[in-house]
């Protein structure tokens, strides 16, 4: 395919499954990437030296929300690529809040990871769990707008991808649009089994709804085993906040480390015994198919896009309404015998191989 391609994405100022995700397009289809916020050194620890020659920001956006991704929509909604010397043949969107981007952006392709959550299916717990009592009237106010904005440009996209059967349906149900499923991709390639060693590994953005505060009280009352958690953050009142529990309730045997690289996260990949999740719904969920890339086994809620890539008693065990105590007891199981769902593992992985996402995604452009 020899198409000039655009990648329009929020930000690039964090290290996790959506900034990898953006990267992983750019190396294959020699894309350039157009964003606000720029962490360099995060994409070098990512492993995408070669693609900063390929990252344009088009402005600086403020680190609080929601003044961050107000500032995202109306800088992207300004953009016309069109009328530069650089001329492009496609442009794929793949941070919902440069959705706005698709107004003078033609003809493109939204890639879905979800809906935005505070908007949808997370109103309710967003706006009693993180706004303020006192900025609840303001948040209904701005969702209000936005989810009319959001929902304005939308209607300027050509092509409407979810990344699993879980967003498709939140697509379908909160914004009454047809999608095409395309599973993300995983450099399964990249991810090597050594042992099943002495320690956990949960790999996951600090915030409230990926539930980590439920690991480390599940780790307190399991003072024998270890568990690292590889956790990035924004630089926003919720995020630290949140970051901030954490640290106060976190145990002994339990390691938090913020901003890993990619060679050190797959080295804990590893090396780890097994892999643990407790996102609430995950939109689709990374971080369990490069487990089991790696020959680990899962323990995820039996939820969200975990139910579509791991499967229960084979690649790991998923648990139905998710507490600490449950969460303990599947350790416990697991623990016995790791390394038995090593080849399942590998071979579930395998499913959501870069090389598949990129000749399907290669097919959806050329239509």
């Amino acid at each position: 395919m020899d198409k000039k391609i655009a990648l329009l994405h929020s930000t690039l100022d964090s290290i996790g499954g959506a900034e990898m995700f953006v990267n992983i397009i750019s190396r294959e289809l020699n894309a350039d990437i157009y964003t606000t916020n720029v962490n360099r050194e995060f994409v070098k620890r990512m492993g995408f030296e070669e693609n900063l020659k390929r990252i344009y920001s088009i402005g600086k956006v403020p680190n609080r929300w929601p003044f961050k991704q107000q500032s995202i929509l109306n800088k992207f909604r300004g953009l016309n690529l069109t009328n530069r010397k650089k001329k492009y043949d496609f442009f794929i969107i793949t941070g919902e809040w440069a959705i706005s981007g698709a107004k003078n952006n033609k003809p493109n392709l939204i890639y879905f990871h979800s809906p935005i959550r505070e908007f949808y299916d997370l109103y309710d717990y967003t706006k009693n769990k993180i706004a303020k009592y006192i900025f609840k009237f303001h948040f209904v106010a701005w969702v209000k707008i936005n989810k009319y904005l959001h929902e304005k440009y939308l209607n300027k996209v050509n092509i409407i991808t979810a990344n699993s059967l879980n967003i498709k349906k939140r697509i379908s149900k909160f914004l009454n649009k047809k999608s095409v499923l395309l599973y993300p991709p995983v450099e399964t390639w990249n991810y090597k089994y050594k042992k099943n060693g002495d320690f956990w590994l949960s790999v996951n953005r600090l915030i409230n709804h990926k539930r980590v505060d439920m690991q480390l009280r599940a780790f307190s009352k399991l003072p024998n085993e270890k568990l690292v958690i590889i956790g990035s953050y924004e630089k926003s009142e919720a995020w630290l906040k949140y970051m901030k529990f954490l640290y106060s309730i976190k145990p002994k045997n339990v390691e938090i480390i913020n901003h890993a690289s990619n060679e050190e996260k797959i080295n804990l990949y590893a090396n780890c015994k097994g892999f643990i999740t407790t996102s609430l719904d995950e939109d689709f969920g990374v971080t369990p198919i490069e487990a089991m890339a790696s020959g680990k086994p899962v323990i995820a809620p039996n939820e969200g896009g975990y139910k579509e890539t791991i499967i229960d008693g084979k690649t790991g065990i998923l648990i139905d309404d998710i507490n600490e105590d449950k969460l303990i007891g599947a350790i416990k199981v697991i623990g016995k015998n790791p390394k038995k769902y090593k080849k399942d593992c590998k071979k579930q992985a395998k499913r959501f191989d870069t090389k598949i996402f990129i000749k399907n995604l290669k097919m959806l452009i050329e239509k």
